[in-house]
């Protein structure tokens, strides 16, 4: 039974991998390594299992310039906040207002013009995510989202979107995940140069 459900579940795994867009992969990296040239900041957001994708992400980021630093040679560093790892703030502000407005609301202090916002969101349809993008919208940052099943309003709003077209939430998650390691992974190479 173990080895038919492993065998399921790396079958579901491959499926939504072989049906993700190379290109989009690509305008994300390149989105990115964009910001980092023009020190604008990447902001990351996501709830329950893509609020860790979201701070795993800020971190591979952040990590992979300080690394390089370490390394071989100067280099500036990456301007990256997870949103999701302000738990002070984010608990007040859903105690104090809705837990629609945890990460707008940070973002009203700190998103500027041609910033990067990443929206984590397997349903594509969280409200406190699409909120934080229509503001980034319309502050006209960089607007990415990674979503799953249809793809939700966050493929609907955002100017790249990645899904992976599955109607699971764990497959979904684990290919983000895999995601923000492949793209970490070509953002580095780009610098690295």
């Amino acid at each position: 039974m173990i080895k038919k459900e492993t065998k399921i579940y790396f079958d579901q795994i491959n499926q939504a991998i072989n049906q993700l867009s190379t290109g989009n992969i690509k305008r994300v990296v390149e989105a990115i390594y964009q910001a980092y040239l023009k020190n604008k900041y990447i902001f990351i957001m996501g709830n329950g299992g893509s609020a860790a994708t979201a701070s795993h992400f800020a971190c591979d980021l952040s990590k992979s310039t300080l690394s390089l630093q370490c390394s071989k040679k100067t280099i500036k560093r990456f301007k990256v906040i997870s949103l999701t790892d302000n738990i002070a703030l984010i608990t007040a502000w859903s105690n104090d207002s809705n837990y629609d407005q945890i990460f707008i609301q940070q973002l009203e202090n700190l998103l500027k013009k041609d910033d990067v916002v990443i929206g984590i969101s397997v349903s594509g349809n969280s409200p406190n995510i699409i909120k934080a993008i229509e503001l980034a919208k319309k502050r006209k940052a960089v607007t990415i989202g990674l979503a799953g099943f249809k793809g939700g309003r966050l493929a609907e709003i955002t100017d790249i979107n990645i899904t992976t077209k599955i109607n699971l939430y764990d497959v979904s998650e684990d290919v983000h995940l895999i995601l923000t390691h492949l793209i970490t992974r070509h953002f580095f190479e780009k610098i690295n140069k």
